[in-house]
């Protein structure tokens, strides 16, 4: 097996893009190396060159699969399948951006199609690697929940889409390809199926109020493993741009996820973070260090546990029903 770095190409240079880019400059360089980024539109690479000068621009999404071991793609999601499969075919390893596509019949078609040709692909769903949720991992292990009874799932927004994704709102906010359910819901989803078994959906109700654009809030009900889960979200149900909770209750005791990173557990009527907590903002970077050393065994084919297609698959599944008009 070489020694040398993974070399990482990245197609798109929105938020995404850029926070992973920016991870990716900052990764030790004896693991993973930035070949190259490609976005279509203009603004973009006039941004990424006043940005990140040093970062190599590339001319084409053919330039950058060539140039790379492993193709992050952080496309709007009617384009992940085509440079996926494009990559594929050049013998590429693919990290991908959720959903794998707008069509969830294409998007297990193929996740068939990779697992036949032994093809090495992942999907960005951080929460494979956060810190946060390991500590939910040994509460759970110590007793502190005892026999997990339910699992009750809250995301609000005071706006759609968040400050920090205004520029995409053109897909971002419609019902082909945005909405929170598939932005947000869907990494609570894939917390829930990782952490508690295969998830299936039993009820739902979603609202679109205004014509033409995502939805304003939806109810679910489902299973994941043998377990219940409620799961509820919203526009202007909050204050703040973005709050989430991820509550684990039993038999002993309820514990919690907060607002991405935070960790909590309930004592005496309290919640009570975990020592170490730390906001998103300080918590993501140091979480896309692990995905990123992930990415890098994904690619040489070591041991890893990124989100993997099939389940990718499985959430987009449970979240497209839920939008279902």
């Amino acid at each position: 097996m070489s020694s040398a770095p993974v070399k990482l190409g990245i197609i798109g240079y929105g938020i995404m893009g850029e926070r992973l880019l920016r991870a990716a400059l900052s990764h030790d360089q004896a693991v993973l190396v930035v070949a190259g980024v490609w976005d279509p539109a203009a603004a973009a690479m006039q941004r990424l060159k006043a940005d990140l000068p040093q970062v190599t621009q590339l001319g084409s999404a053919e330039a950058v699969i060539d140039a790379c071991d492993c193709l992050y793609i952080a496309s709007p999601p009617a384009f992940h399948l085509g440079y996926a499969r494009a990559a594929f075919q050049k013998g590429r390893a693919v990290f991908c951006e959720k959903p794998l596509a707008v069509d969830v019949t294409e998007a297990e078609a193929f996740v068939q199609e990779a697992a036949a040709h032994g093809a090495k692909g992942a999907v960005n769903f951080p929460f494979a690697s956060s810190f946060a949720v390991d500590q939910l991992r040994r509460w759970m292990d110590e007793g502190v929940v005892g026999a997990v009874e339910k699992i009750d799932i809250e995301i609000g927004f005071v706006n759609w889409p968040r400050p920090w994704q205004v520029d995409a709102a053109s897909w971002l906010d419609t019902s082909a390809q945005g909405g929170f359910t598939r932005e947000v819901g869907s990494h609570f989803l894939f917390l829930a199926r990782r952490l508690f078994g295969p998830l299936q959906l039993q009820s739902y109700t979603v609202a679109y109020p205004e014509a033409g654009k995502s939805e304003r809030s939806i109810t679910a009900r489902l299973q994941a493993g043998a377990l219940p889960v409620s799961l509820n979200g919203g526009v202007g149900t909050t204050e703040k741009p973005d709050h989430n909770i991820f509550q684990i209750t039993g038999t002993n005791g309820s514990i919690r996820l907060r607002d991405w990173s935070i960790a909590e557990r309930l004592v005496d009527g309290k919640w009570r973070e975990a020592p170490d907590a730390l906001p998103n903002e300080k918590m993501r970077p140091l979480v896309l260090q692990r995905q990123l050393n992930k990415v890098a065994a994904l690619t040489t084919g070591a041991e890893q546990d990124l989100a993997t297609l099939s389940e990718a698959a499985e959430v987009q599944r449970v979240v497209e029903a839920i939008l279902r008009q």
